[in-house]
């Protein structure tokens, strides 16, 4: 077994083990201080960004899979399959969440939970998520036409 290998079999039993477990932790310590009328806010947030830790793990693992390991365009081709998947599966659903959270503030939804929260703001985050993700496919679409050089 090599160093490299170790580093490797660390990480996933931190990031696929560890670090879902102790977001249950962190979980129950939130709820039985919310319980007891105590600030519960930061282990609720350190048991979600656990549950992250693990998630991003997972997802660079999924995306490096692409190639092989010992292929220089390893990092390239994850950052690219991270970036493609970021802008072509979660910005439109975060731009609908945004259309829904919009149409609540207007309809007078939450008021008494986010007082001034206006909803142009909401709107124009959905107009950039779908902005943003329309660019990068019409980017890739170009890109996949040029590839066969000019002729």
């Amino acid at each position: 077994m090599t160093f490299l290998t170790g580093l490797t079999n660390l990480t996933n039993w931190l990031g696929n083990v560890i670090m879902p477990t102790l977001a249950g932790l962190l979980f129950v310590i939130a709820v039985l201080r919310a319980a007891r009328n105590a600030p519960f806010q930061y282990a609720m947030y350190g048991g979600f960004l656990s549950l992250m830790v693990s998630g991003l793990l997972r997802a660079i693992e999924t995306f490096s899979r692409v190639r092989a390991w010992n292929d220089p365009d390893q990092v390239w081709v994850t950052m690219l399959g991270l970036v493609n998947w970021s802008a072509n599966v979660f910005l439109p659903v975060y731009g609908v969440s945004q259309v829904v959270m919009a149409l609540l503030h207007y309809g007078g939804a939450g008021f008494r939970i986010y007082p001034g929260a206006p909803w142009a703001r909401h709107i124009i985050i959905a107009m950039a998520s779908f902005s943003v993700s329309g660019l990068l496919r019409m980017a890739e679409f170009f890109v996949q036409q040029g590839t066969g050089g000019v002729s």
